[in-house]
């Protein structure tokens, strides 16, 4: 599984989070002057992504497996492929704005359709491990960004268009290549899978089906791989669970910075004095170095079956990183504390994800309260893209302050988690005591997922 799944969908999201963050490479490089936007304008251009981004996150996952993940997940690669491509080709604030619309639409399934995706395979004490390899293609993009960036733009003047605008054309162009080839290299589900026996997908669907549950009665053999059917009270579960919206507020302490750093980097690294070139270098450690801590944190989260401890944390180290960019302007001090800060979001982004998907029980309770996590969530990066305003250059101190305002919400929010998942675990270690649990079969217990006495949150 780890072989035909996660290179796929590391390569795609590379290519997601590539084209959703160069935008910070082309401003560095003439996009802004260009095109005559003010600062604001180009703020407000970061900002719009996210109202259809979040939009349309519940209503893709849905369709990812109704449509089925090998046809959905390449369709809307080759649609964002197409918006970057004509990105390049934009000649004023009006078109910049509504191609960044139409990109948020089309990004808006990938993400969370790939972290749900990845829940229909594997346990949800294997589940980081993977989230992890997957989401470090976001850091890889970082550093790949910059390197890219960096060589494109020695492509100014080549067909009379600006450098920045190869950025937007060749990586656009690479998005909907790799698109057409995903047709063919992704796989659906367990159920379907041709690399898998008849057996094995039997036991890849059984497993995942009582995972979570404690005693209980035996379910006995299943002589069919079947998977769970679609109802609506499944999705309405999701939005009426209190931890998926709790869990928002964790995730705007880790999004909110990490779309500042995503947008951001290049020019508070360019601000502390260095040329455009080499502050896009000077990018590439800090996002190698977070992408294999994210992956080594990630085996030990699993390993332990933890996850609060891990997030919160990264969340404290933050807390540090940001306290130094805000009491020094020393470039290096400053600089120091942006190594920190992303070398904690990148392992923090995947757990959390993994953390609420172990919690939620139920195919498409899972899917519906994943996309409103990563959906609302994301709400934070058109947060995020206000914060680091022209006018407070070179030390950014309102956009370092508010994302420390942020971090420590979604700290107080880890903790309110961790209490009340203690709190009903407990409960429900004295119900199965009293013998509640032998009124129900498996399949019942199975069926009530989340809410059943036996089934135990992760912590």
């Amino acid at each position: 599984m780890d072989i035909r799944l996660i290179p796929m969908l590391i390569l795609l999201y590379l290519l997601s989070f590539l084209d959703r963050g160069n935008i910070g490479n082309a401003k560095i490089e003439g996009l802004q002057e260009d095109l005559g936007m003010s600062s604001d304008e180009y703020n407000l251009c970061l900002t719009v992504f996210f109202f259809t981004y979040g939009v349309f996150e519940v209503p893709s996952n849905l369709l990812l497996k109704k449509l089925r993940p090998s046809r959905w997940i390449p369709f809307i690669m080759v649609a964002w492929g197409t918006v970057m491509t004509l990105m390049g080709i934009v000649r004023d604030f009006h078109g910049l704005l509504i191609t960044r619309l139409f990109l948020g639409a089309a990004e808006a399934g990938l993400y969370p359709g790939c972290a749900y995706y990845l829940t229909m395979w594997y346990t949800r004490h294997e589940i980081q491990y993977r989230q992890a390899m997957f989401f470090s293609a976001a850091s890889i993009a970082g550093a790949f960004s910059g390197l890219l960036a960096f060589v494109i733009a020695k492509m100014d003047g080549v067909g009379n268009l600006e450098g920045w605008r190869w950025i937007f054309i060749l990586e656009g162009l690479i998005t909907i290549i790799i698109a057409s080839l995903a047709f063919f290299a992704l796989h659906d589900f367990p159920e379907t899978a041709s690399f898998l026996t008849q057996k094995e997908r039997e036991f890849v669907i059984f497993r995942l089906k009582y995972q979570g549950q404690i005693q209980g009665k035996e379910p006995g053999n299943i002589q069919v791989a079947q998977a769970e059917e679609f109802r609506w009270k499944y999705v309405l579960d999701a939005f009426l669970d209190w931890q998926v919206w709790v869990n928002v507020f964790v995730f705007w302490g880790i999004v909110c910075p990490l779309y500042g750093i995503s947008f951001f980097l290049p020019t508070i690294i360019r601000n502390m004095g260095y040329t455009a070139s080499m502050a896009q270098l000077m990018t590439v450690p800090i996002y190698a170095v977070a992408a294999i801590l994210s992956v080594i944190f990630a085996f030990m989260s699993d390993r332990v079956g933890k996850r609060s401890p891990f997030i919160i944390s990264f969340l404290l180290v933050m807390i540090v990183g940001y306290s130094m960019c805000i009491s020094s302007a020393n470039p290096k001090v400053v600089y120091c504390g942006v190594f920190l800060i992303s070398c904690a979001i990148y392992p923090a982004f995947p757990g959390l994800v993994s953390w609420l998907s172990s919690n939620l029980a139920g195919s498409y309770k899972r899917s519906a309260g994943m996309a409103i996590q990563i959906g609302i969530g994301n709400l934070g990066g058109a947060m995020a893209s206000n914060f680091y305003r022209q006018k407070d250059s070179p030390r950014y101190i309102l956009g370092h302050a508010l994302e420390l305002g942020f971090i420590s919400a979604g700290i107080i929010a880890a903790l309110i988690l961790v209490l009340a998942y203690a709190t009903i675990n407990k409960a429900r270690e004295k119900a199965i005591e009293q013998g509640l649990d032998s009124q129900f079969t498996a399949e019942e217990l199975s069926a009530k997922g989340d809410r059943a006495v036996t089934f135990r949150y992760m912590i």
